[in-house]
């Protein structure tokens, strides 16, 4: 996975050379990388001085969610404190039947 991410971001998705992206309104940049090095492994993200982290394995299970579904669904914006839409991505990675039960660590 080095080089250019599909997103556009450029990096090696590494702590020392993260991927460089943008938000999907092009607005706002953060930076996002793997550490295996956590207990769980996790996708890092930062954004600012906020860093969120999530299961490393989130991109698989994502992708096999997908795979199910016919490849495609709405990724969902709501603030954490509202609910998420319905049939969005955000609602599946927040729901306690996704593979690792919801929320984050």
């Amino acid at each position: 996975m080095a080089g250019k991410a599909k997103s556009g971001g450029v990096g090696e998705g590494t702590r020392e050379h993260p991927w460089h992206l943008k938000t999907p309104s092009g607005t706002s940049e953060f930076l996002a990388f793997r550490d295996e090095t956590l207990d769980p492994p996790a996708l890092v993200v930062k954004s600012g001085s906020t860093e969120l982290r999530y299961h490393l394995r989130c991109i698989n299970d994502l992708h096999s969610m997908l795979k199910s579904r016919g490849d495609w669904m709405p990724l969902g914006s709501a603030d954490e404190q509202k609910p998420a839409a319905e049939g969005t991505i955000e609602a599946w990675g927040r729901s306690p039947k996704n593979p690792v039960g919801g929320g984050t660590d």
